[in-house]
């Protein structure tokens, strides 16, 4: 079993951020990531709204640089699929299927999954047209026809967001009336490049190289039509990647890890960073924030102060 000081469970933004503090405040650390560096972002055809780089920079590309930046300053990076923890004396053990690891604090940033639609060549098309992040992408689709799928806040407020950018902006969404507020609902229905598609779901994805429409079955007669747009935005919820962590630590009804604002779960010695915690803005801007604190309180606990 290999032991270090700090352990660091996910490599996106948060999680390498975590992992650059602790490395930098030289203390022993391993990050476990069980795939890519960057999380979520590494789908991002384009980030624009990262401070430092006025050019936009790829998902995949800021990353990469963040891996980089950690391991310089000593970080040590596993890859493997964390199962479990477990208390181990005054410490944890981290329970992957490639070994066991322990550490006397642990900083989970593990990140959570968009919930997709589950159609025919949504991942062929992700970052060619389909995307889960407005904030991210809606710049790409200046002038452009895009839709939004989904009825809740979200989907709602990506909506707006991409009516200030998209030529025409059509929410689609399985119900006749929306989940969002009624603040929302009020300033969308207001939007004049705004149109809601009621009572119908994406049926099938159109585009090779890139997504060039999309077919739309109305839930109640069936008919399926199609909708000429060239981004679909995907506003159907989160996936937290905490089904590990469940009967360990606190959860909220959702999934997500409760934290304090130091970044401190209930559980001494654990920290939540990033899109797992409870109440993220789910921003890599505010990941790496999240990182940063939770390094900073993990190293202040091990410390003693």
């Amino acid at each position: 079993m290999k032991e270090y000081e700090a352990i660091v469970i996910g490599g996106g933004p948060a999680g390498l951020t975590a992992g650059l503090y602790l490395s930098r405040y030289g203390l022993n650390t391993l990050l476990i990531e069980r795939m890519l560096p960057g999380g979520q972002i590494v789908n991002a055809g384009r980030v624009e709204n990262y401070p430092g780089f006025p050019g936009g920079i790829s998902g995949m590309e800021l990353g990469q640089l963040m891996q980089e930046q950690a391991l310089k300053f000593g970080l040590n990076i596993e890859t493997a699929d964390v199962t479990a923890i477990r208390q181990a004396g005054k410490g944890f053990e981290v329970i992957t299927e490639e070994g066991t690891y322990r550490a006397a604090a642990v900083v989970i940033a593990s990140g959570s999954n968009y919930r997709k639609m589950g159609i025919e060549h949504e991942d062929r098309l992700t970052g060619r047209g389909v995307s889960y992040c407005a904030t991210c992408d809606g710049f790409l689709f200046k002038g452009k026809d895009v839709a939004v799928v989904g009825g809740g806040d979200t989907a709602v407020s990506d909506a707006l967001e991409l009516s200030q950018h998209a030529g025409r902006v059509y929410v689609i969404h399985r119900r006749d009336q929306l989940r969002a507020s009624q603040v929302l609902q009020r300033a969308a229905m207001s939007v004049p490049n705004i149109q809601f598609i009621w009572n119908c779901v994406v049926d099938r994805l159109e585009g090779e190289a890139m997504l060039s429409g999309v077919m739309i079955k109305d839930v109640k007669t069936g008919v399926v039509s199609p909708l000429r747009v060239d981004g679909v935005f995907v506003a159907i919820g989160l996936i937290p990647n905490s089904d590990p962590f469940r009967g360990f630590i606190e959860l909220d009804e959702a999934g997500n890890i409760p934290t304090d604002e130091t970044m401190r779960t209930a559980l001494p010695g654990i920290f939540a960073a990033g899109d797992i915690r409870k109440n993220s803005a789910r921003q890599v801007a505010a990941a790496v924030g999240d990182g940063a604190v939770a390094a900073k309180s993990a190293f202040g606990y091990l410390k003693g102060s």
